[in-house]
Order: structure tokens, then C-alpha cells, then sequence
């Protein structure tokens, strides 16, 4: 049985790519606001740290399971929409914690997508090990 895992390896590319943003990002605003370590004074620089640190706690994880959901023979339409759900959610967070450190709808929003994507990969992959177990 010859596996592709071309659904998943999309998302992790546009992911990277994500991420890849948010470190310039950082650099960036190291450089203009001349802090070597940490974030300094710098409001603009705690906010980019936290986006990248954040992706950095959620992402990982979820690319994991959108992974095993594939290589499961999970359907592609669902590695798909987990995908994509999970890119729109961490761009929608780093908008919003970018325009204000307290609530906002994008940041809500991409917090509440996140969650609701590794949930439903959680659901997935319990339902489908369940499944095996009982059914032989």
C-alpha cells in the first residue's frame, strides 16, 4: 500500500510559510527597537512573541494529527477542512493580537477555530482507535 501524504504536507508548507512571517516579524521590530533578548519596553515586540509563541504551542500538535488523520485514510475533504480551518485561524490571531493586546473578534475568532479544529481532530482519531479496538 503506497501512502501520500500531499493534503497534509500543504498545510504544513502554508504553515510554515505563517510562521516563517511572524519570525521576520519579530526580527524586525528586535532591530527597530534595538533589543537583543527578551522584549524589552517594546508593546509591539511582546505581542509578536506571544503570536509566534502561540503558534508554536498550537500548531505543532495539530499538523501532527491532521497527519495521522491522513495517514488513517481519513477523508480528504476533512484533512482539508481541518487544514484550511487551522490556517484561517492562526492568521486571524496574529491580526488581532497585532491591533490590541486585550479582546477582539479576530483574535477571539482565531483562538475559538483553533479549538474547535483540535477538538474535532481529537473527536476523529478517539472515534476511529474506538472503532478499530471494537471492531477487531
Amino acid at each position: 500500500m503506497e501512502f501520500s501524504f500531499h493534503n497534509t504536507m500543504l498545510y504544513a508548507g502554508l504553515l510554515t510559510l505563517l510562521y516563517f512571517v511572524l519570525s521576520v516579524r519579530i526580527i524586525r521590530l528586535r532591530w527597530r527597537d534595538k533589543v537583543g533578548i527578551g522584549t524589552g519596553e517594546s508593546k509591539d515586540l511582546k505581542a509578536a512573541v506571544r503570536i509566534h509563541g502561540n503558534f508554536s504551542e498550537y500548531v505543532p500538535l495539530s499538523l501532527l494529527l491532521l497527519f495521522l488523520i491522513e495517514a488513517s485514510g481519513g477523508p480528504t475533504e476533512l484533512v482539508h477542512a481541518l487544514g484550511a480551518a487551522l490556517f484561517i485561524a492562526r492568521i486571524a490571531h496574529a491580526i488581532g493580537l497585532t491591533k490590541t493586546v486585550g479582546t477582539s473578534a479576530p483574535r477571539a475568532i482565531g483562538v475559538l477555530l483553533t479549538f474547535v479544529v483540535l477538538l474535532t481532530q481529537a473527536g476523529y482519531m478517539v472515534g476511529f482507535s474506538v472503532g478499530r479496538l471494537i471492531g477487531g
